[in-house]
């Protein structure tokens, strides 16, 4: 190696980033960084100019752009000293936050199976674009920036983004449960970013999301589903698919959407396989004969086992005109059945973990809340004891 190399190859390990100058055509220079790492050199040109100065007011504009430049060259300068400037490169932090999102939101609505969950990530998009601007980009997104979305919709009133002006006089608050679904789709979009490598850090961690409100669970005791069972109801698909949800606790949506490809035997049981809509979770889940009497009469691989079946505010009303006609005045809707079999089967000793895996739960956290439901009757019960103290 000559002298010159060497003097040429210590100057670089010296200053692996130098700032440079490429004269324009239009006599104006292009300032960009020659980085020489790892015995491979590549250019950043940094969309700053120089102009042929001829004024005070240029040559103090040409002052600050150089300024501007030396600060570039110095970051640069730092992050290969720490190591990170390849791990940072390999990232696309510049992506437009609020398009990734939409993108997101448009997938959700095109897929049979999410489109049910669309309206909530629509929804938290108006907000979005409330809390951020088109400008907002991955960047952007810091733990301070997570935080202060969350203090958004604690101050957010419901359907803000539908107003003219920003006014909350007399508006109501956003709900504790929306505010946690909301708070759960920035989450989503952000993981996604996450393992797309949008983003080398991901800014959730050590955030809590908002924590839900505990809403009453109305639910049937075995007495009230024999009164079901032995009164007739406008709508014999309806009396059949909701007995059946309370006999195997499963969801409006995914008895709505069975089909007899579905129903399969596994030895002496009659095993349901299918997708939980809301979830996208595969379930088995076997049945017992009381459920498989509800099932009806065996038909193509491809044909609903509930035809006719939807629920909607008509089918509403007259679930609950069948529960009055028995003697019901609990204020029931169709997830009433799933909450029904949850309590029965907890009530009759089923053991916990049990009871969730056959309702589909992620989380043990969801089946405990009805544990607690029975703790509260047990309590009322302990109650009725009369006052011995006479």
């Amino acid at each position: 190696m000559t002298v010159a190399k060497q003097k040429a190859s210590s100057k670089a390990k010296k200053a692996p980033v130098t700032l440079r100058e490429k004269t324009l055509a239009n006599g104006n220079k292009s300032l960009y960084l020659d980085i020489y790492r790892d015995g491979k050199r590549e250019y950043e040109f940094l969309k700053l100019y120089l102009i042929n100065a001829r004024t005070p007011l240029e040559r103090e504009q040409n002052r600050q752009t150089l300024a501007t430049a030396q600060a570039i060259k110095a970051k640069r300068q730092i992050e290969i000293q720490n190591g990170e400037y390849g791990f940072i490169s390999q990232f696309k932090i510049d992506t437009p936050f609020l398009e990734y999102y939409r993108k997101m939101c448009e997938d959700r609505h095109g897929n049979k199976e999410s489109r049910g969950n669309w309206g909530n990530w629509f929804s938290c998009l108006k907000h979005l674009e409330r809390y951020c601007t088109e400008k907002t980009t991955f960047k952007d997104i810091t733990p301070d920036w997570v935080e202060g979305f969350k203090d958004y919709l604690d101050n957010a009133a419901k359907d803000a983004y539908k107003r003219r002006n920003n006014s909350l006089a007399e508006a109501k608050p956003l709900s504790q449960n929306s505010k946690v679904s909301y708070f759960n789709k920035l989450r989503a979009c952000i993981n996604q970013a996450f393992e797309d490598r949008i983003i080398p850090i991901n800014p959730l961690r050590g955030i809590e999301g908002f924590k839900p409100d505990e809403t009453e669970r109305v639910y049937l005791t075995l007495d009230e589903v024999k009164k079901l069972s032995k009164t007739d109801c406008k709508y014999p698909v309806l009396k059949r698919a909701f007995l059946f949800s309370c006999l195997t606790g499963l969801r409006k949506s995914d008895i709505e959407k069975l089909v007899w490809g579905e129903v399969q035997k596994f030895g002496e049981f009659t095993r349901i396989v299918f997708k939980q809509k809301k979830t996208g979770g595969q379930e088995y889940l076997d049945i017992n004969k009381q459920a498989e009497e509800y099932l009806g009469k065996q038909s193509k691989a491809d044909e609903r086992v509930f035809a006719g079946f939807s629920y909607n505010s008509q089918t509403l009303l007259e679930l609950k005109r069948w529960c009055m006609l028995a003697g019901i005045t609990k204020d029931v809707t169709f997830h009433s059945g799933r909450h029904t079999f949850a309590v029965v089967m907890l009530d009759l000793g089923a053991d916990i973990y049990t009871v969730s895996k056959l309702l589909g739960h992620k989380e043990l956290s969801t089946t405990q809340i009805y544990a607690k439901v029975l703790d509260k009757k047990k309590q009322e019960a302990v109650n009725l004891i009369p006052d011995i103290n006479i």
